[in-house]
This record gives C-alpha cells, sequence and structure tokens, in this order.
C-alpha cells in the first residue's frame, strides 16, 4: 500500500497537510467515528483545549491500533472546533501527534454536540 500526497501546482503549497491523498493497494479501510476528549476509563473532560486535543488524538490512535494501524494509515482527518482561537493550537499538536505524516485535512469551526468538548476528530485510515 501507497499513500501519495497530491498537490498541484495551481494550488497554494500545504505545509502540514496535503491538497489530496492518492491510496493505492489497500487491503483495508478504517473510517473512525468521531472521537471527543473523554476519558474512557474514567469519563473526565480535561477544560484546557491541549489536554482535550491530545486525549482526543489517542482516543483517535486507540482505534487505530485495534485494528493493526498507526498515524502512518491516515489519508483524511476532519476536525471540528468549537472556536476558531484553537486553530493555532489544534495545528501544533496535531503535528506532535502526525510527525511528518500529513494526510488530507479539513478543519471545521462549528458546534461540538457537548458543550465541555472543545473539539472532535474523525479519519479514514488505510493499510
Amino acid at each position: 500500500m501507497t499513500i501519495e500526497r497530491l498537490d498541484p501546482a495551481v494550488l497554494p503549497a500545504a505545509s502540514n497537510y496535503t491538497h489530496g491523498t492518492l491510496v493505492t493497494g489497500v487491503r483495508r479501510t478504517v473510517y473512525v467515528s468521531g472521537q471527543v476528549p473523554w476519558a474512557g476509563d474514567d469519563g473526565r473532560v480535561p477544560p484546557e483545549f491541549a489536554d482535550q486535543c491530545r486525549l482526543t488524538w489517542r482516543n483517535v490512535l486507540a482505534v487505530l491500533a485495534e485494528a493493526g494501524m498507526g498515524v502512518q494509515n491516515l489519508a483524511k482527518v476532519t476536525t471540528y472546533l468549537s472556536d476558531r482561537r484553537y486553530r493555532e493550537a489544534n495545528s501544533r499538536i496535531r503535528e506532535e501527534v502526525l510527525g511528518d505524516h500529513t494526510p488530507a485535512l479539513t478543519i471545521i469551526i462549528t458546534d461540538i454536540y457537548s458543550e465541555d468538548w472543545l473539539l472532535e476528530i474523525e479519519a479514514v485510515a488505510v493499510g
């Protein structure tokens, strides 16, 4: 399986994401439901955005691990933020989690199901 970045020259340069993703040789696809900053062990929701973001990524990675996959398998990530002010922290933490892996990416500013949750992340992974 290969995941290839698609960044046409007519588009602005993409930094920590890619404009498109070409996946070939796929045997399996995992659709990760929207994960939220909820710790399954005690149900707590941290009050700070950075803590919520890291916890949400932990939950995404747990779903991937259950399928024998990891960050390198992510083809598409959609992040829902409850407020525009979280953009920079979200980007920084996503880069910490993904390293140099750059899946196709969408970020949407919207209301989130629970008022306690400051973000939600869904993803598509291939392997």
